[in-house]
């Protein structure tokens, strides 16, 4: 192969280690960028779903009412929904016992979304760690088979007597494909983790202030007993 190969004669003529190394950088890129875009979806369609929550929660509705329709068989509730079908479920089934203070309907109800909530910021975990992975670890991938490549160019200077650019272009040209295609997997993971990370903060911060808010309106509605 000449200095000016192109980029795909330089992967297809590089040593089986550093071709390895290649495409599990190009598979973990793959899986990054699904993840990516499932991640992004999944949070836009989460934040869709606060926001509309929000809007009929303040709205004046029936506590029962609303709980009645987002446990409908042909509803499917998620996020902050969620969070409010355990918290009104545990305060109805409460209310009906007899000798049940307001302190423990409060308490019973305010458990049960905090287990809730729990479940919800586990499921907005999804996919983040394996992007951190990829973000942390495809540089050293890469840094590994440009060290090798080099390697295989001096180990190749060894058998000749005099050495020429000619004669190790190759092989530090795929060592650098390889740094670049770590490089080209890590990128893309850090940036999406940061801002998936940063949002899934957002979220649980609203979801803490909602569960605070539901818990002085249960307040206000028990203090008569």
């Amino acid at each position: 192969m000449t200095a000016n190969g192109s980029f795909l004669q330089l992967i297809l003529e590089a040593s089986f280690v550093v071709q390895l190394v290649m495409l599990i950088l190009v598979l973990a890129s793959i899986v990054s960028w699904t993840f990516i875009f499932l991640k992004r979806k999944d949070l836009q369609s989460v934040l869709s779903v606060a926001d509309g929550f929000d809007g009929r929660f303040w709205s004046g509705i029936d506590l029962a009412d609303l709980y009645r329709q987002l446990t409908a068989s042909d509803y499917r509730s998620q996020g902050v929904e969620n969070i409010f079908i355990a918290g009104y479920r545990e305060f109805a089934r409460l209310r009906q016992q007899s000798n049940i203070d307001a302190a423990t309907l409060v308490d019973g109800s305010q458990r049960a979304m905090r287990i809730a909530l729990t479940r919800e910021l586990d499921r907005l975990d999804e996919r983040l760690p394996f992007l951190a992975t990829v973000g942390s670890t495809s540089p050293y991938v890469g840094l590994f088979g440009t060290v090798w490549g080099i390697m295989n160019s001096f180990r190749a200077l060894g058998n000749v007597q005099q050495a020429t650019l000619a004669m190790v272009a190759p092989g530090i040209s795929e060592a650098l494909v390889a740094t670049a295609m770590g490089l080209f997997a890590a990128i893309p993971a850090v940036v999406a983790y940061n801002r998936f990370a940063t949002r899934t903060e957002r979220l649980s911060t609203r979801y803490e202030i909602f569960m605070e808010e539901f818990v002085s309106l249960l307040h206000r509605q028990v203090k008569p007993r």
